[in-house]
């Protein structure tokens, strides 16, 4: 990491400060001088950190985020900071974000929805396609284009050419817009599906698969991938702190896979790393940020090793809230839960399961009080109405990593799980 010029830790030294005091406004403002510097401040437990500004869009706090996918009219959205700050922008960049000049094609996602137009002019180019001429002949076109011709009532002869010779692209053209033995339009013939096609494209449920990416890039890469490969599932990602350079890899991953995967990135590192992006809040964030009809909850230690998002939403049936991978069961005293056979299960663990998002949403979302993965799955479990079940071992997916390998000191991680399960017991045992 690049050495932090001494002028750059004293703005640092100054926020902190700031902050102690409460003094938002100034805390702010010192912020976005530091980020004018080509630096990010991170708050640690500790204190702060300095770390050099990544060439991707980021912002300062998960709760910063706007809901619904939505960027705002000026491609930012304005947030307010964990310490209570407004999140006013800079100088240089869009409300509540980091490193984006306004303008600029979407740096979260790496999207440009608006047509290409290098590959609409390819597509418009007649000798791009000309497999699409078939056998016709080129005289008896031609032929047929010097003739006079009916023109059906109300339709207009658009695209023709009476001066061919020449000109062989006109006629080329003309031979890609119409039919020469009926000179019809076949602009104007209109394709209508069967109706069961179409019923069965509206019934057909739109699936993101959201991840949370705290660290270990090879994995992230890997998970992503097997994502983008064996399902069609859209993936959204949020990325908390760029650990170990997750998030750039993310980054690379929006950019290869442009039309398939989403990415936020916050400054803010997970908390049960020493940050103070809570796993409760980060989840309910990404739900927020999903507009699909059901919601993937997936951890980037879990590899598909084929379709493994179809039958889970499949699965979403009838009275069926959210299905997963595995599923498990309390014991009579409550005080643990044991790994159960597939079909109907009280609780989801948070390696892999869907749920309807709209059903998500109004059971509250995800525990937000939830620091630490562990036993937030199950909280969140028991607050979904209707039916949860698991499909088990016969699920094309294997887990490369336990989800405790995740650097998190056992102190706090006893601590956090033990505060989540006082929770759970009182879920458990409401009437």
């Amino acid at each position: 990491m690049s050495e932090v010029p001494p002028n750059v830790t004293g703005l640092a030294e100054r926020r902190a400060k700031a902050r102690t005091e409460h003094d938002h406004a100034a805390s702010d403002a010192l912020r976005d001088e530091i980020r004018s510097e080509g630096w990010l401040v991170r708050d640690t437990a500790d204190g702060f950190e300095l770390i050099p500004s990544p060439s991707f869009e980021v912002w300062p706090t998960v709760s910063s985020l706007p809901e619904g996918g939505s960027r705002g009219p000026d491609g930012g959205s304005r947030g307010t900071e964990r310490d209570g700050s407004s999140g006013e922008p800079g100088a240089s960049t869009a409300p509540g974000r980091i490193g984006a000049e306004d303008g600029d094609t979407d740096a979260a996602t790496g999207r440009d929805d608006s047509a290409d137009p290098g590959r609409v002019a390819e597509a418009a180019e007649p000798g791009r396609h000309p497999g699409r001429l078939g056998d016709l002949d080129a005289k008896k076109v031609a032929e047929s284009e010097a003739a006079p011709q009916q023109t059906p009532e109300g339709s207009e002869l658009v695209g023709r050419s009476d001066d061919l010779d020449g000109h062989p692209e006109r006629m080329v053209s003309s031979q890609l817009l119409w039919d020469a033995s009926l000179s019809v339009s076949r602009l104007d013939e209109t394709i209508v599906p069967p109706a069961e096609v179409e019923e069965a494209r509206a019934a057909r449920p739109t699936v993101t698969v959201a991840l949370l990416v705290d660290g270990r890039p090879d994995e992230v890469r890997e998970c992503v991938r097997a994502l983008v490969a064996r399902t069609e599932a859209r993936v959204l990602a949020l990325d908390l702190g760029d650990v170990d350079g997750a998030g750039a890899v993310l980054q690379e991953l929006v950019e290869e896979f442009p039309r398939r995967v989403e990415a936020w990135h916050v400054a803010e590192s997970p908390h049960w790393k020493g940050g103070s992006a809570g796993w409760g809040e980060s989840r309910d964030r990404l739900l927020r940020l999903d507009t699909s009809d059901v919601h993937v909850v997936m951890d980037t230690s879990v590899v598909l090793d084929g379709d493994a998002v179809t039958p889970l939403v499949k699965a979403l049936d009838d009275d069926v809230t959210a299905a997963g991978w595995k599923g498990v069961n309390p014991r009579e005293d409550d005080e643990e839960w044991l790994e159960a056979e597939p079909g109907e299960v009280r609780g989801l663990l948070g390696h892999l399961f869907a749920v309807r998002r709209d059903t998500a949403l109004a059971a509250g979302g995800f525990p937000a009080d939830a620091r630490y993965y562990r036993n937030a799955d199950l909280e969140f479990s028991l607050r979904l109405p209707g039916t949860l079940v698991a499909l088990g071992k016969d699920l094309p997916v294997h887990q490369d990593r336990h989800r405790r390998d995740d650097g998190a000191d056992p102190g706090y991680r006893d601590e956090e799980s033990r505060r989540t399960y006082d929770r759970v017991l009182g879920l458990l045992r409401s009437p």
